[in-house]
């Protein structure tokens, strides 16, 4: 009677703790590879951020990204949740009394990054922007008196935006507001400000 063939040997383990930990360190080098090329750009330009340039930069192939992240969109998301965490900016269970610092540490964020690139305006919508600055200053001229040009400043810049194109768009589009809403949220919040400096509550005080 023939002898019965040894057992086949038992698979090698693909999973165990060096593994896991190599894959670990190559996910967070990816990760920060991602936050390092959006450093060279607007914080709202992702243009750089793509698998082939996070592979370049974090010295794997781009099959690697692909496996730890499915696609671009998930090398993104991860991305952002790193600079949000190392930002400090936590959104989840945000109070209201949490608002004003967080938006201060956003700002902080965003201080980091260079400013975009903007083309010069038409020199007639550059003259209604200052003649609206210059407006913005008068009308606190009266109630400003000894303040600090730089809470001035504030003040008038604060109103300026508050007032502008960009602002009814972005409640009108990304709010998905009514037009008399919008004005509505504009005109509330200028009252906000003009009712505070009517109070001498200057911004840096």
């Amino acid at each position: 009677m023939a002898e019965s063939a040894p057992p086949p040997p038992a698979p090698r383990k693909y999973d165990s703790p060096t593994r896991r930990r190599r894959a670990g360190e190559t996910r967070e080098r990816i990760v920060t590879s991602g936050c390092r090329l959006l450093q060279s750009s607007s914080v709202r330009d992702w243009r750089v951020l793509t698998i082939r340039g996070v592979a370049e930069r974090a010295g794997v192939n781009e099959r690697t990204v692909y496996r730890h992240f499915g696609n671009e969109r998930g090398l993104r998301d991860a991305v952002m949740h790193r600079l949000e965490r190392s930002a400090g900016i936590d959104l989840e269970g945000m109070g209201l009394d949490d608002v004003a610092s967080v938006a201060a540490r956003i700002v902080a964020h965003v201080s980091s990054y260079p400013l975009p690139s903007k083309p010069p305006l038409d020199p007639t919508l550059a003259d209604a922007n200052l003649r609206q600055r210059q407006a913005l200053f008068g009308a606190l001229d009266g109630w400003t008196q000894g303040w600090p040009e730089t809470d001035r400043t504030c003040v008038a810049a604060l109103l300026d935006v508050l007032w502008s194109v960009a602002t009814y768009e972005r409640l009108v589009a990304d709010w998905s507001m009514e037009h008399g809403q919008a004005v509505t949220a504009v005109t509330w919040a200028i009252g906000l400000i003009t009712e505070a400096v009517r109070q001498n509550r200057r911004p840096g005080a």
